[in-house]
């Protein structure tokens, strides 16, 4: 359906599959052989389908009905898809913060089938991959991939399609054993969850960290001159003026002002690594400082 030659071209290895991404490959991989060679469609089927009718005795199908597909091209379709929008929205996220976004996404899925859907079973990843699609054409709009291999199309307007055939044909079909609101339900849970969670909070924490105001830039407060005293009542009043503002001001502003600079600088280079090679490659001392300054942010807001 997609072809993935042009997906990569901002600095992604289009041929490296993240950890999350391979892991749910081999699962529903897996699942699709232990169905067909060991113990049958229908029986696995009737054990880990989603269907309103048993919901919520059978409470765990609202998460294993991501792992079963009724046929090769329904795995082969939603695995494609997977693979080629999985490994960089992973990059650019976290295995933890990725796996947390799909089952979200797989979980509203459900939601919507059962609200919206009585009486009929629902099988498939197609509402979790539905919303990895989403967050990827979030990050990247502009990036171009080819509809069944030959029509160029942005990502942006890729997803915009989706949600007009999902809802045209959830609205129109009569029983056709396609779980088009499930589709519609990963794609709005998906949104929601972007609109909310920390994710895509680096941009922030940049615009926080890098308008620093260069303190220290206003002049020290002037010492008046005055008459010549007495040698004794001039030490005294030279006692009051080294302790007070006059003389501490000036060198705690220009220590505050050069450290926040080069910290500042810190935090744009580790930003930058994270969008160039992935949140992986960060070191500790990287780590840290992003945490740091996370914390800060959180205390801020």
């Amino acid at each position: 359906m997609f072809n993935s030659a042009s997906l990569h071209s901002s600095g992604s290895d289009g041929s490296r599959v993240t950890p999350a991404v391979r892991w749910l490959l081999a699962l529903n991989i897996g699942v699709y052989f232990l169905q067909v060679a060991l113990f049958g469609e229908q029986n696995v089927y009737a054990a880990l389908a989603l269907d309103a009718r048993d919901f919520p005795d059978t409470w765990w199908t609202a998460v294993s009905y991501m792992f079963v597909h009724a046929n090769l091209w329904h795995l082969a379709l939603n695995m494609l898809t997977l693979w080629m929008f999985g490994p960089r929205v992973e990059e650019e996220w976290s295995t933890r913060g990725f796996v947390s976004f799909y089952l979200w996404c797989g979980l509203g899925g459900a939601l919507t089938h059962l609200l919206l859907v009585a009486g009929s079973g629902l099988i498939g990843a197609s509402a979790a991959v539905s919303g990895v699609m989403l967050a990827y054409a979030i990050r990247w709009p502009d990036e171009e991939v080819y509809l069944f291999g030959v029509i160029p199309m942005k990502s942006r307007w890729l997803v915009a399609w989706m949600v007009i055939i999902n809802l045209a044909m959830g609205i129109s079909s009569n029983g056709s054993g396609i779980g088009w609101f499930a589709h519609l339900g990963g794609l709005g849970f998906g949104w929601l969850y972007l609109r909310i969670s920390s994710f895509g909070g680096l941009d922030q924490v940049r615009r926080w960290v890098s308008p620093i105001p260069d303190e220290g830039d206003e002049p020290p407060r002037a010492i008046p001159r005055v008459k010549p005293r007495s040698r004794a009542r001039g030490e005294a009043i030279d006692d009051v003026v080294a302790e007070s503002n006059a003389v501490t001001h000036r060198p705690v502003a220009q220590s505050a002002a050069g450290e926040s600079r080069p910290r500042a600088e810190q935090i744009d280079r580790v930003l930058d690594k994270i969008s160039e090679t992935g949140i992986q490659s960060l070191s500790p001392d990287e780590r840290k400082l992003l945490e740091e300054m996370s914390r800060r942010l959180r205390g801020k807001d």
